[in-house]
């Protein structure tokens, strides 16, 4: 039996060690063309030096040779050919397949505004290779761009400000971190930001560049025709599924591969996970899906059930933010907030459940809230969570260990 994977990300990686698990004798062969397994949500860290291509690794350096898998690395797969179950790859080698796991992940959208799509110096950062693009224009005093103020975004502008660059954020939305935080949330990291140096142009778009002799962007100008001088743009604008090699494979998909409850695609053999698939985006989650597609690769029949959508935690300057659940507000909701100098809390109650959750500053029992969230416990008594006592989640086991009592 040979499995193939395509992709060396979260949901890979943990396919391919669940199936080296579940049968010793199968070939794994693994696809990537990324040339280091790293962790993207570490990128950041790369920019500003504090890790290599080597630490950004989140799997021992034998991985591969303990594991007896195949890594073919630096290529791309062009091409799915369902009834012949092989994949064709940028170097025009032909790799036959049993089982093939689709874990491509997903590529910085670049938005088709002037001489983004073309021009040296603009750059997503979802991988490896444009982080150390990047870095090539990384000095002190040196003028950076980033576009969009979410976590990608951000994360590049607190690498960059360890740097000493001159950093501005361009976000069109009237706040930061707009979809992770509320106003209140995203204006206590918008002030800690500008305190270090940081230059926010909130509401306001991309529209036009200038372009040097040496084809790079040396202006950026927004859509009120403010001029922005730069070295090095960055755009933050989101993600799109990496279903390329999919298009003429006749397997479902429009934005994502389309798969069932057991991680299979629309073709008999061929299963999608992670980011390409197109569910919740987060480390764990990939992780979850790409160890259920390795089971059912090898006869299992194990459905995916946690649509459970779990933010990540945010960490700038000190200040903790853990955000659970699905953050917006809908009517019929309940609402309550607790705010002090030191804290900020904000909890959703639907139809006398937890919805979501938002803590700053103090995420104490953020536990208690993941597990009333995640498994949509019925609220006793005061709905008012900040007010609920959490003896009333717990009990003592015999061996003096706490668990939950629900």
């Amino acid at each position: 039996m040979r499995h193939v994977i395509i992709g060396a990300g979260a949901a890979g990686i943990t396919a391919a060690k669940t199936l080296r698990e579940l049968d010793n004798t199968a070939e794994i062969v693994v696809i990537s063309k990324d040339e280091y397994v790293h962790s993207r949500c570490m990128l950041h860290k790369y920019l500003s030096g504090e890790r290599n291509e080597n630490t950004l690794n989140f799997v021992p350096q034998d991985f591969f040779e303990k594991n007896r898998i195949t890594w073919i690395k630096g290529v791309e797969v062009n091409s799915i050919i369902p009834d012949r179950k092989n994949v064709i790859l940028s170097d025009n080698q032909l790799i036959c397949y049993d089982k093939l796991l689709i874990a491509s992940g997903a590529d910085s959208f670049m938005p088709p505004v002037g001489d983004f799509r073309t021009a040296n110096n603009v750059f997503g950062l979802r991988n490896l290779s444009d982080a150390q693009e990047i870095v090539k224009y990384v000095r002190p005093q040196g003028k950076a761009v980033i576009v969009g103020s979410g976590l990608v975004g951000m994360d590049a502008a607190y690498a960059l400000l360890e740097k000493k660059m001159d950093v501005t954020v361009v976000e069109m939305a009237e706040r930061i971190l707009p979809i992770q935080l509320d106003e209140t949330a995203g204006d206590a990291y918008k002030k800690l930001f500008e305190h270090a140096g940081c230059r926010f142009i909130l509401g306001r778009k991309a529209s036009e560049t200038v372009l040097d002799k040496q084809n790079n962007v040396c202006q950026l100008i927004l859509d009120d025709k403010t001029t922005l001088d730069c070295d090095v743009v960055i755009v933050a604008a989101g993600v799109r599924p990496a279903i390329a090699c999919v298009v003429e494979s006749g397997m479902e998909a429009e934005r994502n591969i389309k798969v069932n409850e057991y991680m299979e695609t629309s073709v008999r053999d061929i299963y999608a996970a992670g980011d390409v698939a197109g569910m919740s985006g987060i480390w764990p989650n990939a992780m979850k899906q790409g160890k259920l597609a390795a089971e059912n690769m090898c006869g299992g029949r194990n459905a995916y059930e946690d649509t459970y959508a779990m933010k990540n935690t945010i960490n700038f300057f000190g200040l903790v933010t853990l955000s659970l659940g699905r953050g917006q507000i809908q009517e019929g909701d309940e609402v309550f907030i607790r705010e002090d100098s030191k804290c900020y809390k904000k909890a959703i109650i639907r139809e006398n459940r937890l919805d979501s959750i938002l803590l700053q500053g103090n995420i104490d029992y953020a536990g208690t809230y993941q597990y009333l969230i995640k498994n949509q416990i019925t609220l006793e008594g005061e709905k008012d969570i900040f007010k609920t006592s959490f003896a009333d989640y717990y009990k003592v086991k015999a061996d003096g260990q706490y668990e939950y009592s629900l």
